[in-house]
């Protein structure tokens, strides 16, 4: 059991630190909402990590096979990501919090930035991916165990959840240094990242079957753990 903790905390600050829409997503949230909002997005990310999870330990191996006879989910993915992200840069800002030195706080929908990390998160398919190469990876190691599964994957979301504060406590000490133009500028780039990370999804849609191969993800996964 400790060493199941031990080699899921390094893979969970791992998770924390992987590149893509809802790493910089949340850092925007945590400069320009505050800790709170950064905080309820969060656990919107992790709600659908833990549905992913759970999909991926009961189907295993044949949902994995199924998601690369279907590159179309990646596509549908990477529509909504890409959308997302131009709405984000082309949408103008009010002319008052431009002008404005001192932006007026917004009351917070904690619900709605819930909402929006799970859903950020649950669109993007290679998530899933990744949780099904890992279970597969690490599978023989808990020897199938139900109970060390449930500790491996509650102490891998763990470290990645406390790794996401201290990312949300870093980036919240720039506010204070942001003006208005600066935060636009901020929104907008965010955007153009959203819009990239759509664009790959939509690419791996239209990739040879051949690229998706579970092998060979499965072997990629093997090789980084080790």
């Amino acid at each position: 059991m400790i060493e199941d903790i031990q080699t899921a905390i390094p893979l969970g600050f791992f998770l924390a630190f992987m590149i893509g829409p809802v790493f910089f997503v949340l850092l925007e949230t945590s400069v320009i909402k505050g800790f709170r909002a950064a905080l309820a997005f969060d656990f919107g990310v992790i709600i659908a990590d833990i549905l992913f999870i759970a999909i991926a330990y009961f189907s295993s191996f044949q949902l994995l096979e199924n998601l690369s006879n279907q590159p179309g989910l990646y596509v549908f993915g990477g529509s909504i990501l890409a959308v997302y992200g131009f709405i984000i840069y082309f949408k103008k800002p009010k002319k008052e919090a431009v002008d404005t030195v001192e932006l007026a706080k917004p009351k917070t929908n904690y619900i709605s930035l819930f909402i929006k990390g799970f859903f950020l998160n649950f669109i993007n398919i290679g998530v899933l991916v990744f949780w099904l190469g890992i279970i597969i990876v690490v599978g023989p190691s808990l020897e199938n165990d139900t109970n060390r599964f449930i500790i491996f994957f509650g102490t891998m979301i763990t470290a990645y959840f406390v790794t996401d504060i201290f990312k949300i406590l870093l980036a919240k000490q720039l506010k204070n240094k942001l003006t208005p133009k600066a935060i636009v500028k901020v929104k907008r780039l965010l955007g153009l990242i959203l819009v990239i990370c759509g664009t790959v999804l939509i690419v791996k849609g239209f990739l040879p079957k051949d690229k998706l191969n579970p092998q060979e993800i499965f072997e990629k996964i093997e090789e980084q753990t080790h």
